[in-house]
């Protein structure tokens, strides 16, 4: 162990005596524990808290004032041990990898996390009165309760009945002169008066037996509704503390004078709770600097010094474009084939309607996100394909790219273009319809830009698209991509799985690169706000060159500029030649380097280095947006066109979705139940096709295996993946 983690071992030893008596007068153990991060960091020490069934950590106890780093519900966690002092938690998907300081250590945490744990599961299944058994014997009660009410009503028309009776009997009794007759009257009116008070005892009985088990039942109803009653107190105070923070965060961003010039849209939430997998790249400690450059002298920006050399596997299957006919063109190089086609600018604005939305959330909460049925309340009026042909609406940086001779330069070109598709996401946090199975979109542009786009839904389970997109000016783009999701109460974490490829025909540069995650914050209070996180590597497959952007997760307590994207271009032996810079939302700029040297060690001790650069060069900025963006979904001047009506488009295509069409024209009570309809159909036909045990085969793309893709390492493609669908 490092003399780092030496001294942090003989911390964490001191700490179990008052650990263990927190946790002998109280539900709450506290402690140091050492915990996973990634390769590079190894263990970090973490201060522990369990409590409630709840195991949470911070980096200092100071910490636990106002930014927990994660939390683990143990109710549904799974305790493991690796060796002598390792833990190993499992729920929902995520891992945490602990270790003690010692085996005594150890072994004390495993046995406050049981009995947490042994006491979580207790209390949940306590406090569910509405479980199956519950049920029937609620169900139960409810059938003797009629029976008795049965029994009451029976014993009171028969004395209703008697008594009638025997008030006749009395009337006569009283007319009698004869005392022969008198004697027999009253006879009857004996016998009258005995039935009527055998009924009478009879019904006392029943009215005793019925507030019996009245009285038993009602006390179990009443702890039910008492429980109730306490959950919704708990979640209204939970919320109205979420809102307390809320507000106090923003005023405080708003008189904060650091960051008064770069604040974001919407104030941040705390750092999100999860944690990647043991082996995963963590953001949790990341120090890297940069600086801009002074007229005087060159800029001096500083990295953290990285091992890029292994790179993430190509998926096993993919999918291909299956053309029928390849259409002749020529390269124009940028010029304008045509004069531009009027595109319309402006759609219907969205109608003001007021939702729910916790009514509605609350019912996701264990289940998988993708089966939930939504109304289009949460959409906005296109589909995923089209959002996913949104990604081209920066295609001019490939265009340029395509006429670059430096294989760098293109990089950068091509780096800035995959950090475009992001710009239009600042303001949308309405979700695309999901595509019907075999729904298309194509996207037809080569008359004003030279290229062509066709979108398929090749899957519903899991939903996955494929995408190929042909230029003739001079580049190819195809990709596969698979949406998952995480629903975490507060924010919903959005993970596109699966490859971009972009190829340049002259060259035969082949760049592969991934998508980074898209967080949504602030799902049940406060206004909703989208970040994107993560890493991006950018390969190209026939020169060895990279690129490593790093997307910087937006933090309140961080001097940082908002939605921050760096980024270094290093050639086949790792040497960085360009250093990239901007936002996502904004712009990126590029500045070649001109030396490098070695500077001091950061934070944690890593080597840091510093580029000397020339001044930066603008790569990419965003386009304004189109007036009245706020009340039409805030989308794009290409967002705008995507769902426009057009002749001649197939009938399977993403513009002739009823529901879609019905919710841009403003009829959402309409579209809802035309959505309804189209996914209940779409269950339907799954259910046929299974039980018939046929497989569902795409129009326009054919899946194989990573065969055909041999040109990443030994050349270029073969000649169908350049060819596309006529008309």
């Amino acid at each position: 162990m490092s003399e780092q983690g030496k001294g942090s071992a003989s911390a964490s030893a001191a700490a179990p005596p008052a650990a263990a008596a927190a946790a002998a007068g109280s539900d709450t153990y506290k402690g140091w524990l050492f915990k996973w991060t990634n390769y590079l960091k190894g263990y970090q020490r973490r201060w522990f808290v369990l409590s409630n069934g709840l195991l949470s950590y911070y980096r200092t106890q100071a910490e636990m004032a106002h930014t927990c780093r994660g939390t683990i519900n143990l109710a549904t966690a799974h305790i493991d041990t690796e060796d002598a002092c390792n833990i190993v938690l499992s729920s929902s998907g995520r891992t945490y990898h602990l270790k003690a300081s010692t085996e005594v250590e150890r072994q004390r945490w495993i046995t406050a996390l049981e009995l947490a744990k042994a006491k979580a599961i207790h209390d949940s299944g306590d406090e569910e009165p509405a479980s199956q058994s519950d049920r029937t014997e609620i169900q139960g009660t409810l059938k003797i309760l009629v029976s008795k009410l049965d029994d009451l009503s029976t014993c009171n028309d028969l004395i209703a009945k008697h008594g009638a009776a025997l008030q006749r009997s009395l009337s006569e009794l009283e007319g009698l002169k004869v005392p022969v007759e008198g004697g027999e009257k009253i006879k009857a009116v004996n016998e009258r008066a005995t039935l009527f008070r055998i009924t009478s005892n009879a019904m006392i009985n029943a009215c005793r037996d019925f507030l019996d088990l009245a009285e038993t039942h009602s006390r179990r109803w009443q702890r039910a509704l008492q429980y109730e009653r306490e959950q919704r107190t708990h979640l209204e105070e939970t919320i109205e503390q979420l809102a307390k923070q809320h507000n106090s965060l923003e005023r405080a961003w708003r008189a904060a004078p650091t960051l008064s010039s770069s604040a974001p849209s919407a104030p941040a939430d705390k750092k999100g709770s999860e944690r990647p997998l043991k082996g995963e790249a963590s953001d949790e400690d990341e120090d890297t600097e940069y600086f801009d450059a002074m007229e005087d002298s060159p800029a001096f920006i500083t990295v953290t010094a990285t091992d890029n050399t292994q790179h993430r596997s190509e998926h096993s299957t993919t999918f291909i474009y299956r053309p029928q006919m390849s259409p002749s063109y020529n390269d124009v190089s940028g010029k304008e084939l045509q004069p531009r086609r009027q595109r319309r600018t402006r759609v219907p604005d969205k109608p003001n309607y007021s939702l729910n939305l916790w009514s509605i959330m609350k019912n996701c909460i264990g289940k998988e996100l993708s089966k939930i049925p939504m109304p289009v309340n949460f959409n906005e009026p296109l589909s995923m394909l089209q959002r996913l042909t949104e990604d081209l609406e920066y295609h001019e940086l490939l265009d340029k790219a395509a006429r670059c001779d430096s294989s760098l330069e293109q990089m950068c070109l091509v780096a800035a273009f995959s950090v475009s598709s992001y710009s239009t996401t600042i303001h949308r946090t309405a979700k695309p319809f999901n595509p019907l199975l075999g729904e298309t979109y194509e996207l037809d542009r080569l008359e004003e830009f030279g290229y062509r786009s066709l979108c398929e839904q090749v899957s519903h389970h899991p939903p996955a698209a494929a995408h190929h997109v042909i230029s003739q000016r001079g580049w190819t783009l195809w990709q596969e991509i698979t949406i998952a999701s995480k629903f975490r109460g507060k924010y919903l974490s959005i993970m596109p799985l699966g490859a971009i490829h972009l190829q340049f025909h002259s060259s035969g540069n082949h760049y592969v690169w991934r998508k980074v995650t898209s967080t949504v914050h602030n799902i049940i209070v406060g206004k909703l706000w989208i970040d994107q996180s993560g890493d991006i590597e950018i390969v190209n497959h026939r020169t060895k060159e990279t690129c490593q952007l790093k997307f910087s997760p937006y933090s309140y307590f961080s001097r940082d500029v908002p939605r921050k994207v760096t980024g270094v271009v290093a050639d086949c032996v790792g040497q960085a030649h360009y250093i990239l810079s901007g936002t996502w939302d904004e712009k990126i700029e590029s500045a070649k380097i001109i030396q490098s040297s070695r500077g001091g060690s950061g934070s944690e001790g890593k080597q840091k280095t510093i580029y000397q650069t020339l001044p930066p060069k603008l790569l990419w900025k965003k386009y304004s947006p189109p007036e009245n963006a706020e009340n039409m979904y805030y989308f794009s001047a290409l967002a705008l066109t995507l769902n426009e009506p057009e002749d001649g488009v197939g009938v399977t295509d993403s513009r002739l979705r009823p529901d879609q069409r019905l919710m841009e024209d403003g009829r959402w009570d309409e579209a809802n139940s035309e959505k309804q309809r189209l996914e209940e159909k779409q269950r339907a036909v799954r259910r046929r096709r299974e039980a018939e045990a046929s497989d569902w085969l795409p129009t326009f793309f054919v899946l194989c295996t990573p065969e055909p893709f041999c040109h990443i390492t030994r050349g270029p493609p073969h000649s169908y993946m350049l060819m596309f669908l006529q008309k």
